[in-house]
C-alpha cells in the first residue's frame, strides 16, 4: 500500500446555491460509500464566508487495478444567485494494487505469448489453444471490467444530481 500527499484540486460548477449542493454532496456521498463531515455553521474553513460551505470529504477511488481513499476538503462556493462552485482539495491519498487481477492479467499475458510465438516455435502449436483461451479469460474477467471512479466522476455526480432534483421539481409544478 502505498501512501502520498497528492495535494491535487478538482472542481466543478454547480446549477444550485451552496445550502441545496451540501445536500446533493451527502446523498452521493452515502450512494458512494464516502464519508462527508460538514463544517459547523462559522466553521473551520476560511471560506466558509458569504454563504459558502465547506466539510471533509472521505471518498473510495478506482484507478485501474489501483484501489484506494482519498481525504480532503470540499468546499462549495456561491457563484452568483443560484450556482456554486465545487472546489475538492485532496490531502491524503492511499493506494493498493488489487493483486488478483495482476495475477490474472500476468497469466493471460503468458497465454498470449504462446499464442503468438508457437509459429516460430511449431512445438507449441498444441498449447495455442489453451493460450489463446487464457489471454481472452484475462480480457474478459480484468480488462473488460476496469473502471476509473475518483473526485471528477464524483462531482460530475453532484451536478447530475442537482439537475435531476431541478427537472423533478419543475414537472411538479
Amino acid at each position: 500500500m502505498s501512501e502520498r500527499d497528492s495535494g491535487d484540486v478538482y472542481s466543478a460548477d454547480l446549477p444550485a446555491g451552496p445550502g441545496d449542493s451540501a445536500a446533493a454532496v451527502a446523498e452521493v456521498a452515502d450512494a458512494w460509500g464516502a464519508q462527508w463531515d460538514p463544517d459547523e455553521e462559522g466553521g473551520r474553513s476560511a471560506a466558509t464566508t458569504a454563504g459558502a460551505r465547506g466539510g471533509r470529504l472521505v471518498m473510495p477511488r478506482v484507478a485501474g487495478v489501483h484501489r484506494g481513499v482519498l481525504s480532503g476538503r470540499l468546499e462549495l462556493l456561491p457563484q452568483g444567485v443560484n450556482a456554486s462552485r465545487a472546489v475538492y482539495q485532496v490531502e491524503e491519498a492511499h493506494d493498493k494494487v488489487h493483486f488478483a487481477a495482476v495475477v490474472i492479467l500476468v497469466i493471460s499475458a503468458v497465454g498470449a505469448l504462446f499464442t503468438v510465438i508457437w509459429p516460430i516455435w511449431p512445438v507449441l502449436l498444441p498449447i495455442a489453444p489453451f493460450g489463446a483461451i487464457l489471454a481472452l479469460g484475462g480480457w474478459f474477467l480484468v480488462i473488460s471490467r476496469l473502471q476509473n471512479s475518483g473526485p471528477e466522476e464524483f462531482l460530475r455526480q453532484v451536478e447530475d444530481e442537482l439537475t435531476a432534483d431541478d427537472a423533478s421539481g419543475e414537472g411538479a409544478g
